[in-house]
């Protein structure tokens, strides 16, 4: 099993085109042919790190955050990233950061910490926009088949857990091939009359060439009549946060307490009760999330759980909503969890490991 296919795998769920324009998710260390020997899954990627892969014989590390973030002059040993970097490229390890690609996916980051606070009909709490383009192209009625295959294989047709979706209409074509044409149908000089479906197909932006290029070599049309149309829509199942509701109403700081035994949370900064002192609606993002405090507010939710909060940025509650601040480590300590399983449904021929080092940088007193 090469490194490649688990990559592969990994961006099929969480693709590297929903990741955030400043993020630097994808493979950063190391050589995408190499056989995998064992993966080893951390939040970050640090010389611990890299030293418990060796002990543990893991020569890819799938990582949340991107050990190379902003851009790197020189590695000469100065900084913790370059002595990781040094250390990971001497050992053959490979490096593979999963971010704001998983924050973004249904299944992901946000999701993880909903399902670990009993949140039931959960959603994505600012659903992105313009990801689709609508494919529509026209093919003769025994051809359909063949090219929404070709179409499916290549990336469309997938709408949340379901697979494989168009929408058919038939109709009439007609045409007129002149001395120059090569028909595949039809007779040139003469005006032909052939019954066609016209078949209709979501495409995430990000696979659209992909797609065309299936479909044009799986049709028989020598010119192929097709239509592409950018979406406005919002994408129900690809962006930031998550909100759902609880069984049963808490009290706040029932609640809060619960929050902080949960996440293990060294201390949890929150804004003043509302009214009611009830929790019911709970919206989530882990890491730093202020920038979804509109949106968790526009959907009713009486409390926003996250990270990274200023002091100033406390006040934008307005007594609207209760801002939780758990501490960006232990909104995001889970996601290992959330990898792991994902990896274990489809590799079995290496051993998957969580890391045991606490990479925490923060301590409470």
């Amino acid at each position: 099993m090469k490194i490649q296919e688990v990559i592969n795998y990994l961006e099929d769920w969480a693709p590297l085109a929903y990741q955030e324009p400043y993020d630097n998710s994808g493979m950063l260390v190391g050589d995408v042919n190499a056989e995998v020997s064992g993966v080893l899954v951390c939040l970050d990627s640090t010389e611990s790190v890299i030293d418990e892969a060796i002990g543990k014989n893991c020569n890819l590390i799938v990582a949340h955050h991107p050990i190379i973030f902003s851009g790197i002059r020189s590695i000469t040993g100065m900084t913790y990233v370059e002595r990781t970097l040094i250390k990971a490229v001497k050992n053959d390890i490979a490096i593979y950061a999963i971010h704001t690609n998983l924050d973004n996916v249904l299944t992901g980051v946000n999701k993880e910490i909903a399902d670990r606070l009993g949140l039931k009909n959960q959603t994505i709490l600012s659903p992105k926009k313009s990801s689709f383009t609508k494919l529509s192209v026209f093919t003769p009625v025994e051809k359909a088949e063949e090219v929404r295959k070709a179409m499916f294989d290549a990336g469309s047709g997938k709408i949340g857990a379901y697979e494989n979706c168009s929408f058919n209409m038939d109709g009439y074509g007609t045409f007129k091939a002149n001395d120059e044409a090569n028909p595949h149908i039809g007779e040139a000089g003469k005006v032909h009359e052939e019954p066609e479906v016209r078949i209709e197909v979501l495409v995430p932006n990000f696979c659209v060439g992909k797609v065309v290029s299936a479909m044009l070599e799986s049709h028989p049309y020598e010119q192929v009549a097709y239509d592409l149309v950018s979406l406005q829509n919002e994408n129900q199942f690809v962006g930031s946060g998550m909100v759902g509701e609880l069984v049963n109403s808490e009290e706040l700081m029932d609640f809060l307490k619960r929050v902080k035994a949960t996440f293990n949370a060294g201390i949890v900064r929150y804004t003043a009760p509302l009214g009611n002192n009830k929790i019911k609606k709970v919206a989530v993002c882990g890491g730093s999330g202020s920038f979804l405090l509109d949106a968790a507010i526009e959907a009713n939710s009486d409390i926003f759980i996250t990270a990274d909060y200023k002091y100033h940025q406390f006040f934008d509650a307005d007594n609207r909503i209760v801002i939780a601040d758990i501490g960006h480590f232990e909104s995001e300590q889970f996601t290992i969890d959330c990898v792991r399983r994902k990896l274990m449904e489809k590799f079995t021929t290496f051993a998957v490991h969580f890391t045991e080092v606490n990479t925490n940088p923060i301590n409470y007193l």
